[in-house]
């Protein structure tokens, strides 16, 4: 045997010592938590609500241009990302001081690199919307804006919730308006009562964010879905509402339970239900669909119930 060809005891065999260096576990650790970084930042786990918005506004629009929903999620899963991210980077103050398990005050993430990534994303976002035509594209630059807006002061301003319900609304507008029939009666009505129930849902989560005190109307809010599926649908559509509301309102009185029904107030899981709930308000405010869109948002609802196991809705 030649001796040159003979591996020597200590030394990396060729085969080896050419192949892609393996990372060292600090570095794979780090990784993964900038990668989780992104994730908490970004409340991918209410991205599954923001599909079904989509899916909702583009049906009550009158479907068809199929073609158009690409376009359609990306913009609107960007602008949401990117808004989250600008969320984060405006409240470091606050953060700093009552949630220092944020990722940036934390030290997972800088604070440029956030505000880099978060106006990048609703860039695209936006861009995506106006590739579409000129009413998504308006909409999506007014939505754009009052994303900023609501970023930059809801921890200022009483009417936060209203500007949060807003932005819902919009989406469905944009949704709507790439649609074969376009912005209808039907999708403004439905986006309104929408806009009702985030309005409900965001000032109950103002008790946990903002540390103020817990305010018992904002449940109301929670029923303007219901009470529009019942004034509108009628005929044949009449039992696929009821059917959906009573769905929507158990799964509203099983999130409040453990804020109004307990003796340790969880104002956290209250508002990570109820913000899964928005996919149940999609679903009805589109009674009529056909099964399989039906499907699609039951799949939706469970997403974002699993998704909330591992990253936080709030």
């Amino acid at each position: 045997m030649d001796p040159g060809k003979a591996g020597r005891a200590g030394t990396i065999p060729a085969s080896l010592s050419n192949s892609t260096p393996i990372p060292p576990p600090a570095f794979r650790s780090v990784r993964r938590g900038k990668f989780r970084a992104f994730f908490i930042l970004g409340r991918v786990s209410n991205l599954p609500t923001i599909w079904s918005n989509c899916l909702a506004g583009w049906w009550l629009g009158g479907g068809g241009n199929v073609e158009h929903l690409p376009f359609l999620f990306v913009g609107a899963t960007l602008l949401y990302v990117g808004g989250m991210f600008l969320n984060d980077a405006f409240d470091i103050e606050f953060d700093r001081q009552h949630r220092m398990e944020r990722p940036i005050p934390s030290g997972a993430i800088g604070l440029s690199a956030v505000w880099h990534w978060g106006l990048a994303c609703l860039t695209l976002g936006a861009l995506s919307l106006v590739w579409l035509g000129r009413v998504t594209g308006e909409a999506g630059l007014a939505l754009a804006f009052c994303i900023i807006v609501y970023d930059a002061a809801h921890k200022l301003i009483a009417f936060a919730p209203a500007l949060m319900g807003l932005c819902r609304l919009l989406l469905y507008v944009i949704a709507a308006s790439t649609a074969r029939a376009g912005v209808t009666g039907w999708s403004l009505w439905c986006g309104l009562a929408l806009a009702a129930y985030i309005m409900g849902l965001s000032c109950l989560a103002r008790g946990e964010s903002a540390r103020s005190p817990l305010r018992h109307w904002p449940v109301l809010l929670l029923g303007f879905p219901i009470i529009l599926a019942l004034i509108m649908n009628a005929n044949d559509h009449r039992q696929a509402a009821l059917l959906l509301s009573a769905v929507l309102g158990l799964w509203v009185c099983r999130s409040l339970r453990h804020t109004l029904w307990t003796a340790e107030t969880q104002i956290g899981r209250t508002v990570s239900g109820l913000l899964a709930g928005i996919v149940f308000v999609d679903w009805l405010a589109v009674a009529d669909a056909p099964r399989n869109l039906s499907l699609l948002f039951l799949g939706l609802f469970f997403a974002a119930v699993l998704f909330q196991k591992f990253v936080p809705a709030t």
